[in-house]
């Protein structure tokens, strides 16, 4: 499932953050903001031990960023295959990796307390040193909900406890202590045009599309009428990011002259394999190199 994203709905020009290496860059929304590339690694169909040596390999091929998601059963395959956690993932994640952004694509905002969502945030962002992206959605996946007891409720709700979530968690960050090591990124998935958008230009350092070029550019376009609403430059201050899939040489470029500059390979267990991941990190060094 290339692209996969978890719990999400089917449906200034100086960076922000500094420090190259262990602290991943989030630049301005212009030719200068580096291309990245993510891997989700999806937590379904492997013991651990596989998953854990996934994750080592894709940090060794060069990776920006590696992605976990979201649910409680797998998304494709067996419906009652081997699946593990999320978060608790990510703690693991943030001990064995040393270079590599983390993350969830993405955190289904229903699952968890917004204050208690953004404790273990705060966490895992200092167990990793400062490489944590919090990536949220509205959720979507109704055998989870029915499963663990959570009210599944309409898409509506689902979108508006989102809304209500994300002031929560970032007042909560601004609370700990500790604090966080950085203002940590938040990545909205989602590209309902009226209520996600609109949520995105609130609240979102990024913003995780789904679908083709010409839906990216659309509703890239939208997201901004939105970001100019509520005062806030999105094209600047908000990473587009997408899945992508096959050979970059294909699509590659197109989805940079876009807009999208975060492009991540979905991989599925047991065998987790990462030959198009190194097609795509192959691309962006060469792309680097001019």
């Amino acid at each position: 499932m290339p692209g996969a994203a978890g719990c999400l709905p089917q449906t200034t020009s100086v960076p922000r953050y500094e420090q190259r290496g262990l602290v991943p860059t989030l630049g301005a929304m212009t030719a200068d903001r580096a291309v990245r590339i993510g891997v989700q690694i999806q937590p379904q169909h492997a013991e651990y031990a596989q998953i854990r040596d996934a994750v080592r390999r894709a940090e060794d091929l060069g990776v920006d960023v590696i992605f976990n998601w979201d649910h409680f059963f797998p998304l494709s395959g067996d419906p009652d295959g081997k699946h593990f956690e999320c978060w608790t993932m990510l703690g693991a994640w943030a001990e064995q990796t040393e270079r590599v952004a983390i993350g969830a694509l993405v955190t289904c905002n229903s699952y968890r307390n917004p204050d208690l969502l953004a404790d273990m945030a705060r966490t895992v962002d200092h167990i990793s040193g400062g490489r944590l992206i919090l990536g949220i959605g509205a959720g979507w996946f109704a055998k989870d909900y029915d499963t663990f007891g959570y009210d599944f409720g309409t898409a509506g709700t689902r979108i508006a406890d989102l809304a209500a979530a994300l002031p929560r968690i970032k007042a909560r960050l601004a609370a700990g202590n500790p604090a966080p090591q950085r203002d940590i990124p938040v990545m909205v998935g989602g590209g309902g045009e009226r209520k996600t958008l609109r949520i995105v230009a609130e609240h979102a350092d990024i913003w995780h599309s789904f679908g083709d070029v010409d839906t990216l550019k659309r509703k890239s376009a939208i997201l901004d009428e939105h970001g100019e609403a509520v005062g806030r430059d999105t094209a600047a201050l908000v990473e587009r990011s997408v899945g992508v899939s096959g050979d970059p040489a294909e699509t590659g470029d197109t989805l940079v002259a876009a807009g999208a500059t975060l492009l991540t390979v979905g991989v599925s267990g047991p065998d987790y394999d990462l030959s198009t991941v190194q097609q795509w990190v192959a691309w962006r060094d060469a792309r680097a190199r001019g």
